[in-house]
Parts: structure tokens; C-alpha cells; sequence
């Protein structure tokens, strides 16, 4: 039988590593990308075809693509990991922070999968979107991805309608809490913006807060790979699996509380309760 083969953007480390593991483990030739060349080392020697990539670099995912072409014809899994979460008041960041967000969360994942689509076609691929919760559940001090995860959602359900006469499949995930460096990346991204001269200063423990969030009683990202492998190898494929710590209360919460309920009490986890 023709070995299945998969790609998957941003595996230096966290869940596009797990999910590299996981793929390698069940048989796939799996391609790795990162964009660090200390990480590529690291995932060549684990026995990746590692690929250096910078997801928002037009030119290296054109390069990317095309160099697929020539190696193995044809592509049967893509998973549009990469990404990384903008934390802090969204006018503080501001449009270049929220244009910074969107271009490797959103627009990232269309460049990636344009250039794919004539091996994903050839396959009767899968394209696998990792989206978040957060897309669902809003939250203060993470306006800005919380926004560019919903468009994950929306852009995920037209694709799916889209690609369907080619026969590919598109899968959204949305995780919980998953161990990973996110935490520490979304931290050092909210420490750019905390400074004596925004206006949210007072608050800047529950900005802090909410950038660690994600590693609040976390799911191992062993074990979200091997349940997002799970579904991929289904017989009939989820079109949204939503896996990990609070992946399913956050959204039951979203669902099911009044709006005015649901802001009181995210207020007052964020200290936006009292006047500043």
C-alpha cells in the first residue's frame, strides 16, 4: 500500500509536535514545518522530513508547495497548526497587533492550503484547521485571537463547501486548555504591551491571567494527538472535534448562560467590574 502522507505547519513544539509524533507513530510520512532552523534540526534528527517555514512568507510556502509536488505527487492530511496567541486590551495592541494575529491565525491557513489544494485534490485530501475555543467564548485581554479564532470557524465551514466537489474533507478542531509553550508565548506577547502608560495598567495581574490561562489543569498534547489521529482515521470524520480541558463546557457556557450573565461574570474574574 502507498504510504499516507501528511503535513503539519508549526511542530517546533506543544501540539504541532505531539500531532507530528502521533501521524509518524501511525505509519504517515509526515512533513514538519517550523520556522527556526534549531527546531528544524531537532525534528529531522526525530526522523521528520522537516521543512523550514514561515507560514506568512508567500514566496517560502510557494516554495513549499511546489517542492511537495516533486517528492511525493500528492498530499492526504494538512493541519494548519501554526499560530500564536495576541494578549492584551485590544487598543493597546491595536490594528497592527490585530493585523499581525489574523495574518498567521486566518490568513495564513488559506495561503497554506491554496498552495496545497492541487495535492490535496489529487488525494482526496483532509484539511485540518486548528481553531479554539476561544473562538466561542469570548474573553477580555484576548480580543484579539479569540476574533481571529472565530474566523477559523467561519473560513473552516466555507471551505468545507467549497472543496467538497473535489472530494476534500475539512475538519475544525477546537481545543481546550492542552500543555504546551502557548502560555509562555502568550505571555511574552502580553508583557509587550503591559506598560505604566495604558490606561489598563491597574489590571495588569488579570491580562497576565488570562495569557496563562490556557495551562489551567491543561490536557496532555499527547493525548489530544491521538484523539485528533482517532478521528482522522474514523470512518466518518467530525466536522468540528472540540478536545481538551474545557473544550466543551466553555462553549455549553457560551450557549447556555444570558449574555449579560456571562459579562458579569467574566468581569469580575477580569477585574472590569469597578471603574478605573
Amino acid at each position: 500500500m502507498t504510504q499516507l502522507t501528511a503535513l503539519i505547519t508549526g511542530c517546533s513544539s506543544g501540539i504541532g509536535r505531539a500531532l507530528a509524533d502521533a501521524f509518524k507513530a501511525a505509519g504517515y510520512q509526515v512533513w514538519a514545518t517550523a520556522r527556526k532552523a534549531d527546531d528544524l534540526a531537532v525534528l529531522e534528527a526525530a526522523g521528520f522530513n522537516a521543512l523550514q517555514l514561515d507560514v506568512n512568507d508567500a514566496v517560502a510556502v510557494e516554495q513549499m508547495a511546489s517542492q511537495l509536488g516533486e517528492q511525493i505527487g500528492g498530499l492526504d492530511v494538512l493541519i494548519n497548526n501554526a499560530g500564536y496567541g495576541a494578549m492584551g486590551p485590544l487598543l493597546d495592541g491595536g490594528v497592527e497587533g490585530m493585523r499581525r494575529q489574523f495574518e498567521t491565525n486566518v490568513f495564513a491557513i488559506i495561503g497554506v492550503t491554496r498552495a496545497l489544494f492541487p495535492l490535496l485534490r489529487r488525494n482526496r485530501g483532509l484539511v485540518v484547521n486548528i481553531g479554539s475555543v476561544s473562538g466561542v467564548l469570548v474573553t477580555p485581554f484576548a480580543g484579539a485571537y479569540c476574533a481571529s479564532k472565530a474566523a477559523v470557524h467561519a473560513l473552516s465551514d466555507a471551505l468545507r463547501l467549497e472543496l467538497a466537489p473535489f472530494s476534500i474533507e475539512v475538519m475544525e478542531v477546537q481545543p481546550g486548555a492542552i500543555a504546551s509553550s502557548f502560555g509562555a508565548n502568550a505571555s511574552q506577547e502580553a508583557e509587550q504591551l503591559i506598560d505604566e502608560r495604558s490606561a489598563w495598567w491597574p489590571l495588569r495581574d488579570s491580562i497576565r491571567a488570562r495569557a496563562n490561562a490556557s495551562q489551567d489543569h491543561p490536557t496532555p498534547a499527547s493525548h489530544f494527538a491521538r484523539n485528533l489521529l482517532a478521528a482522522v482515521q474514523g470512518s466518518k470524520r467530525p466536522r468540528l472535534l472540540r478536545l481538551g480541558n474545557g473544550s466543551r463546557a466553555l462553549p455549553l457556557m457560551a450557549a447556555l448562560l444570558p449574555k449579560a450573565v456571562l459579562e458579569a461574570v467574566l468581569k469580575k474574574r477580569f477585574g472590569l467590574n469597578r471603574s478605573l
